[in-house]
């Protein structure tokens, strides 16, 4: 089982250098874990950087997998996550709902790097010339 970070899913829908590895988590879609944070952070940045179209695009994309709503239980795990590891809400929400799954995070988020159960591919910064 797979849970793709928000960070990831925005890398594969602009097409950007990471795309590729995060598809093979991102198109088997059978394996894929979608939590609802991911639905909103995904959506808000595609709709601000492109339009209402795009971003519901977007979610089709992502429903294509299981669609994990935040109960009672996941955010009380999430809070402990986010106290214990010091990251961020959202964050603390995905590693919660992988963990209860039993299921790997793929991430470029840096908050996830080092710890168990995570593909991360660091994000590549544009070059300034």
């Amino acid at each position: 089982m797979n849970v793709v970070d928000s960070s990831a899913w925005l890398e594969y829908f602009a097409d950007g250098p990471n795309a590729d590895y995060f598809a093979p988590a991102i198109e088997d879609a059978g394996n894929l874990i979608v939590p609802t944070v991911c639905i909103y952070e995904v959506f808000k940045r595609v709709l601000q950087q492109r339009d209402e179209d795009a971003a519901l695009q977007a979610m089709a994309q992502m429903r294509t997998g299981t669609v994990v709503s935040l109960d009672d239980a996941l955010a009380i795990q999430a809070a402990h996550l986010s106290h214990v590891l010091k990251i961020a809400m959202a964050d603390s929400m995905v590693l919660a709902t992988a963990r209860h799954l039993r299921a790997t995070v793929w991430t470029q988020d840096d908050d996830f790097k080092d710890l168990p159960d995570v593909c991360y591919r660091a994000k590549v910064k544009p070059s300034t010339r």
